[in-house]
């Protein structure tokens, strides 16, 4: 197998990142590991017998081959934790994905960000508060990440585009599945005119447990992450919960305090959030 092939073995291996980053600082290639011995696997911290398992299963080389042969008919570029275009404020967070699959303009991975993120549900306020803002950003240069889910997430990707600006998604399945299934013409032109990335091998379903992952990668690539609606527990505090821990600035849009999708945002401004009432709040962090 080639370099490549290896590191995509290595992403097709379930198992937490930072166990998969604790391999590579051991054996330093996916190649040494897939040679090593089940003694060897199990000297490494915090690997035990259900992952060398889980490792040894994955040595399936026609399967490889498969996958190798899809991604490269399909545009798809594979860049690893170990090379020069992985985005280097990912690389600093604590968990880092080894492996991003990506499709479309990779430029953007080293320009100023910002996540915009909040209720899947959104009321039309959060709807019209998330398309402005991502639309008056992405006019300023500002790439828009979000996670290309219903209501805020979409409405924001929309935003950037109307604004001919520039959109990152990053997804929670492999990226040959559109999720949901109505943002496929948004799936299309964000791989046109931006970029779509995943750390789940082609064929990797949605699923609820994907998601949080994914939720570290939108806040880990942003410059800060920007809430526009969110209940109290949802996905986009998830998302907050690892802008902090990745000492990543927080804002938040404030809303009706009779309004469950407001109590997210209003709680995180009484914590100390930035409070955002128009673009600029946002924008003047960035000059």
């Amino acid at each position: 197998m080639n370099k490549e092939e290896y590191w995509i073995w290595f992403s097709m291996i379930k198992l937490i990142p930072i166990k998969k980053i604790k391999l590579l600082q051991k054996f330093k290639t996916p190649q040494k590991i897939y040679k090593a011995s089940e003694e060897e696997l199990l000297k490494v911290e915090e690997i035990d017998l259900i992952d060398v398992n889980e490792i040894i299963k994955n040595k399936n080389k026609e399967l490889i081959l498969k996958y190798k042969n899809y991604i490269t008919k399909n545009q798809i570029t594979v860049i690893n934790i170990s090379e020069k275009g992985y985005p280097s404020k990912l690389k600093n967070i604590y968990d880092p994905p080894v492996v991003l699959f990506a499709k479309g303009d990779l430029s953007l991975l080293e320009k100023e960000k910002i996540a915009i993120v909040g209720s899947r549900d959104a009321t039309i306020y959060g709807a019209k508060q998330s398309y402005k803002l991502a639309y008056e950003l992405a006019k300023n240069n500002i790439v828009i990440v979000s996670g290309l889910a219903k209501g805020i997430d979409s409405m924001s990707h929309r935003g950037a585009l109307s604004a001919a600006g520039s959109t990152i998604a990053v997804i929670g399945n492999g990226l040959d599945i559109v999720y949901p299934k109505e943002n496929y013409g948004l799936y299309s032109k964000i791989f046109e005119k931006g970029l779509i990335i995943s750390e789940f091998i082609v064929g990797t379903k949605p699923d609820s447990k994907n998601f949080p992952m994914r939720n570290r990668i939108i806040s880990g690539l942003s410059d800060g992450v920007l809430v526009v609606e969110a209940k109290e527990k949802s996905g986009a505090m998830i998302t907050v919960d690892f802008a902090i821990e990745q000492g990543k600035n927080v804002y938040a849009v404030p809303g009706n305090i009779d309004e469950m999708h407001s109590v997210g945002c209003n709680l995180l401004i009484s914590q100390g959030a930035k409070l955002v009432m128009d673009y600029a709040d946002v924008l003047e962090d960035f000059v």
